[in-house]
């Protein structure tokens, strides 16, 4: 081309290419300056620990990072050809076929669109409570009428309560690891929850926090499950991979749903920076590893130090974990403001509990030090 601004697709996997070789050479245990950074320069200067919104508190891996700085000279296109870069690369990585995936402005963008397509006069959500409310409110302001089925005495889907409510649903939601209590729906139940539920229900199994999943556990990916015609999984690069400011996220489903959801969506929803980025992070298989690594060590950290203090929590299959406090949470909540440490918002369901964002060490030292003091007073 003589456009002296212009790249070809070939160009794409250069910029991507680059990005690879600089992580090739770097130590395994290298510090992410620009993501430190970003994390602790304006809490530094704030004095904010923040631990409210279950971010990744590493940032983007080293070749993120450096994706992004290469890929400047993209930002005048539109972000359409370099779409099927990303789509294809989750192709090849998962064995399921390109017409099966939809990329979003973020896993939020897929869940107000499935709320738009699936939702609506007549066709009513169901959901757990609590959970995450995005697509509650999706479907209320498309005019569903949302129903809500409170978690089982271990805290995860009541599945058998659920497959009852959803007679006559559009939609049933399901998030898995589920927010805001870091438990899983086990595998069986989920199983055969699917065999039940009526092809006339569209669900969405809701995958943001499906990285953090402990080895070990009865937890199994909706990917696995995916012979399911009425099964949509949604994924995000904004936890594991730590791109929660860049917007990236993507849904697995037959290309029958995939066409009535992307009818919904605003064209060019991604970024072309979120998607050099997730192409880079999904060829960082250390920096993801490492990611989960610390965030379990913190976390066992976490709950030693309740052990002492004596505060049942439930364990966490996430990045963030809720704490019985045996007492009304909100003053609690203001209280650690006023100490400058931000953890999650109220649940109403769970008046007691505070759910906290597992950070760094040093955050959840801080968070820790402010608990004690909070409840001591």
């Amino acid at each position: 081309m003589s456009n002296s601004n212009s790249i070809s697709r070939r160009g794409f996997t250069k910029i991507l290419g680059a990005s690879a070789a600089y992580a090739a050479i770097q130590p395994a245990n290298a510090v992410n300056p620009a993501a430190w950074h970003a994390l602790n320069g304006p809490e530094k200067v704030a004095g904010i620990v923040r631990l409210s919104s279950n971010e990744n508190p590493y940032g983007p891996s080293p070749l993120a990072l450096k994706a992004m700085t290469d890929g400047f000279s993209l930002a005048w296109r539109y972000p359409d050809e370099y779409y099927d870069s990303l789509v294809e690369l989750l192709s090849a990585s998962t064995g399921i076929p390109t017409e099966h995936f939809l990329l979003g402005n973020g896993s939020g963008e897929i869940l107000k669109v499935a709320a738009m397509a699936f939702t609506g006069p007549g066709k009513k959500l169901v959901l757990a409570d609590p959970t995450f409310e995005a697509i509650g409110h999706h479907a209320q302001n498309n005019g569903a009428r949302v129903v809500k089925v409170a978690l089982d005495a271990d805290y995860s889907h009541d599945l058998t309560k659920m497959l009852a409510a959803a007679n006559g649903a559009g939609l049933v939601y399901i998030c898995n690891p589920n927010n805001p209590t870091a438990t899983i729906t086990r595998r069986n139940a989920l199983r055969d929850f699917l065999n039940k539920v009526p092809l006339a229900t569209t669900v969405l199994i809701d995958e943001a926090y499906f990285h953090y999943v402990e080895t070990g556990s009865d937890y199994e990916s909706g990917l696995l499950l995916r012979d399911h015609p009425n099964l949509i999984v949604a994924r995000t690069f904004s936890k594991i991979y730590g791109m929660a400011g860049l917007r990236c996220g993507y849904c697995v489903a037959r290309p029958d749903k995939i066409r009535l959801m992307r009818v919904h969506q605003v064209w060019d929803s991604i970024n072309i920076m979120a998607i050099v980025a997730a192409i880079a992070s999904l060829s960082d298989d250390h920096y993801s590893a490492e990611s989960y690594r610390k965030n379990q060590d913190v976390k066992h950290l976490v709950y030693s130090e309740l052990d002492k203090l004596d505060y049942r929590y439930i364990p966490s299959q996430a990045n963030f974990m809720m704490i019985d406090l045996r007492r009304e949470v909100r003053p609690v909540l203001k209280a650690l403001r006023d100490r400058k440490v931000e953890v999650g918002r109220f649940f109403p369901r769970l008046p007691n509990f505070l759910r906290v964002t597992i950070g760094t060490r040093p955050q959840m030292e801080s968070f820790l030090g402010a608990l004690r003091e909070v409840m001591a007073a």
